[in-house]
This record gives structure tokens, sequence and C-alpha cells, in this order.
């Protein structure tokens, strides 16, 4: 059994200096964490910072449950043989051995946790940090329900059996509460009481609960940021029995810093349509150009749910504090300059055998897009599958094309609107700690350098999602100039076809067609002569 403080509860104000506490590598030494969600994209670098920048951190806990064909045992294996670990097997071989990975099933009673691991996980964990949560958007709500809402209540149970349990700190959404313009640190009433809505879907059949859902959700977007709201609540309920902290990360993506820049593991969110966009299957999108873009580095949300996990076991505060953990409101970053910075990127570092060279465009306007999806997706998806069924092969870009639009269409409403956050508390926390600790846990969005820092997303989308060597840019070059020759070739046949099905066939169209041309001549020659004259 671990030596911890016991898990009584001091009310305390907020502080102003850190006297008296230990640093955040001090507080995790000797500590036992459990980790739910760790083979999550958030949850190995939550894993991976643990290990290398707390050494002495005693045991990771982490809930895993089997795959078809993969036990946890070798789930776990495989995350940590991954290149993210790279830095912590420089400094420690053996790190594995403080890995313990825990069956459980999230869907199922109790989290299908065996009784001598429950009494294990009671008797020894100190902090735990709650990652796990299903993030597809259009997740039905049943499902979204246990994953996100009653998998939470449970491991709030299971929380409350912990004998040395210091802190509980759960990972939530920036945009739980995203039916509100201004968003504050704190819980909002939930839009109906989880627990009642829970019993009631319990006896529904699935297609009454499909039925339900846009009247149940109301003015949120989808069944992710509802389910959120509902869970945050849960959560904040258990405030009196345990000391919890609330971390709300916004859109978040490939590290900034850490373990290194630019990684990244997964097509969600922002991931899957630079990627898409540096292939030139995207070429249109509806956003507004003005609108920030909240994308916060994963690095970025880890140190600060460590340092969060830190502050809520050292001061426990008298309530629950939430973390909105933003870059908005404090390092402002806009659609429009994304797309710029995604296409300079890409056409510096181009992605393997590209579709077409790399060119979208961001519009507000709903028919411009329409209009576009229909010229620059649909109609070349049509003659690509063509071309394939002529040569024998099965068609496949308009499924591509039909799959990428629902994606698009699931990001539409975070990307055509504003939010402001208060961040009131991740500044306070940040000013709680050591000069030390803030080098090591940075979350200080204010030093985000946002151009080297997309640049570097870009690039980790190539390297680590589509394991992309960086030796073979030049060929991927090569291969951007021969599309933009086919393209130019095109463009002169579509030009001789127009003129000799249309123009050469009707004098008026020939008339048009002079007029144009020489109006394009006396400009020309109006433009030579003014350089002339100038020089």
């Amino acid at each position: 059994m671990c030596r911890s403080r016991p898990k009584t509860r001091t009310s305390t104000h907020r502080p102003t200096d850190t006297c008296g506490m230990a640093s955040i590598p001090e507080y995790y030494a000797g500590k036992n964490v459990l980790i739910t969600g760790a083979t999550g994209f958030m949850g190995k670098v939550l894993v991976e910072k643990l290990l290398r920048s707390c050494p002495e951190v005693k045991a990771l806990y982490l809930l895993v449950r089997p795959k078809a064909g993969q036990s946890m045992g070798q789930r776990v294996s495989d995350m940590m043989a991954c290149k993210l670990f790279d830095r912590v097997r420089e400094d420690d071989p053996d790190f594995h051995q403080k890995v313990v990975p825990i069956s459980s099933e999230l869907t199922q009673p109790g989290l299908a946790i065996a009784p001598e691991d429950v009494e294990r996980l009671s008797a020894c964990v100190n902090v735990v940090f709650h990652c796990a949560a299903t993030i597809r958007f259009d997740e039905p709500l049943k499902h979204a329900l246990q994953l996100n809402v009653i998998a939470t209540q449970q491991l709030l149970r299971l929380a409350k059996q912990m004998r040395h349990l210091e802190a509980f700190v759960h990972i939530s959404t920036a945009y739980a509460n995203c039916n509100r313009k201004h968003i504050d640190e704190v819980i909002y009433p939930p839009p109906v009481e989880p627990r009642k809505l829970i019993e009631s879907v319990e006896w529904m059949d699935d297609g009454i609960v499909r039925d339900i859902t846009p009247r149940l959700i109301g003015d949120r977007p989808n069944t992710y940021t509802y389910t959120k709201a509902l869970a945050e609540y849960l959560v904040q309920q258990e405030q009196d029995r345990l000391n919890i902290a609330i971390i709300r990360p916004s859109i978040v993506g490939a590290s900034w810093q850490e373990p290194f820049p630019g990684w990244i593991d997964n097509f969600n969110g922002p991931s899957g349509v630079f990627i898409a966009a540096g292939k030139g299957i995207l070429r249109t999108m509806r956003a507004n150009n003005d609108a920030v873009a909240d994308l916060i580095p994963v690095d970025v949300v880890i140190n600060l749910t460590l340092a969060a996990g830190w502050y809520t076991a050292e001061r426990r505060p008298k309530t629950a504090l939430v973390y909105n953990c933003t870059s908005g409101g404090i390092n402002p970053f806009h659609w429009g300059e994304i797309e710029h910075h995604v296409m300079s990127s890409f056409k510096r570092n181009p992605l393997e055998q590209a579709f077409r060279r790399p060119n979208a465009n961001i519009t507000s306007n709903y028919l411009i897009n329409q209009y576009w999806i229909l010229v620059s997706h649909k109609f070349p998806a049509l003659l690509y599958d063509l071309v394939l069924r002529l040569s024998g092969q099965k068609p496949q870009m308009m499924r591509i094309f039909n799959r990428l639009h629902k994606a698009i269409g699931l990001l539409e409403y975070f990307s055509r609107q504003d939010w402001e956050w208060n961040s009131e508390n991740m500044s306070m926390l940040l000013s709680q700690l050591t000069p030390e600790d803030r080098k090591t846990f940075n979350f200080d969005v204010r030093q985000l350098n946002w151009p080297e820092y997309i640049d570097n997303y870009c690039i980790g989308t190539k390297k680590y999602v589509l394991n992309e060597d960086m030796s073979d840019i030049p060929a991927a070059r090569q291969h951007l100039r021969k599309l933009r020759n086919i393209r130019y070739t095109f463009n002169t046949l579509l030009v001789v076809f127009i003129w000799r099905v249309f123009i050469a066939r009707s004098q008026m169209a020939r008339n048009i067609w002079y007029f144009v041309v020489s109006l394009c001549f006396k400009f020309l020659s109006y433009f030579r002569a003014s350089s002339t004259i100038a020089t």
C-alpha cells in the first residue's frame, strides 16, 4: 500500500503564493495514478508526460478494454512502442514496469473491473484523470450517454471508494456550453437532470431515442456537447466528497513542443481537414474567415491537466474548479489565417501521391460553397471514378468525397462562429507555478507562434499520421509539378473545345470574343506604353 495523506478535505481560499507547496514532479513522486482513455490521443500524451517529467511517479493504472484479436496488455505494449515514447525510452528503458493495465469496459456495469482490481485501486490510487469519452459528433444519444455520462457516474462511484484519493480531474470540452456565446469557468445548470434522462432512455427503443434526440439536445449541435454538459454536472455533484477539477479544452490539435513539435496520430478534427487539403481532395469549406479558430495544442492541455491535479490535491479548493483551456481570448488565430498557412506549408512540404495541387478556399456563403463542391469535388470525382470503371477498377473517389462532406458538415457549426471563454482560473494556475514548473509544464499560449505551429502540424500529419518519409519530398514536389502541367493541358484543351463547339459556330459569339481579345491587347499596349514613359 502506498503512503499518502488522508482523504480529508480542508477549506481554503485561492492562494497568492506557492509557499509550502511541493513542485509538480515532487508532488507526483511516489503517487499512484489512475487514467481512463489512456490509449486515446490525449491519454497517450498524458501517460508519456507523466513518465518523462515526473520520473518518480510510482505507478500508472490504465483502464483499457480488450479489442478484437488484441488483449489489453498487447494494446498497452503497442502504444508504448510508438515514437511518442522515444524520449521516455531513452531516459528509462524500463519505464513500462510502472504501467499497469486494468481490464475495463465503459459500457458495462461497474466498468467491468474485476473485484480484486477494484480493491487494489481503492487501496492505492491517489489521483484520477478521466480522459475517456466518445468524441464522435454524430454518436447516437444512447451510446453517447453510456460512454460520456454513465461511465463517468460509475467512475465517480469507484473514486469514492478510494481511501487515499487526493484529486479527481475530469476532461470535458470548452464546447459543452456552446449554446452560450460567453462561457465562464462555472458549471451551468444541465439541460435536463442526467439521472432522470438515463432512467427514461433505458427502456426506450433505439428508434424512439433517435427520433426525440433533436428535441432533447435543443440548441446544442450534437450529442457530444450535450452529454459532456451532463457529465460536468454529475462530476460537480460530488464536490463535497471529492477534490475535483474540470478541464475544458477547445479544439485539440497536434503538439506544440512536447514530446516533439507536431506530433499527431489521428484524422480527427482539423487533422483530417488538413490532410484532405494537402492531398488536393478538399477544395472548399464553409467557414467564417474572420472567426477565431480556437485550436489548442495537446501538450498545452496535458500540462494544464497535470498542474490542475497538483493544485487540486495540494490546495483542496472548497468547490470544483473549472479551467477553460482555450487560446482565442489570449492569442487569437483565425480560420482565414489557418487556410493560408496550411496551403503554404503543403506547397513547401507536399504530401505523397496528391490527387491535385493543394488549393483549398474558405467561404461563408452557402451558395458559393455548394457551387465549388459541385465543380471542384463532385465533377472531378465522377470523372475519376469513370476512368477507374473503364480500367476495370472499383470506383472510390465519390465515396471519399461523400465521407469528407459529412465530416466537414459536422465541423461547420464550430468554424462559422466565435465564442468568448473566461480563462481566469487558467491564468491563476499559471501564476502558482514555480519558474522551473512553468518551463516543464508550460501551458502559456501567449508564447505560441501560430505560423510555426501550423507548419509543424502539417509536417506532423505527413510524418506521424500518413507515415511519409521527409526524404521523399523532392519526389512529391515533382508530382505536384506533373499535376500542374496536367491542369494546364486540360484547361487549354477545354478552351479549344469551347471555341470549337460554341464560339466558332456563332457570329455573335465570335464578335464578342474578338471584342474581349482586342480590349486585352489595348490594355497590354497601354500598360507597356506607360512603363516606357515611366522609365
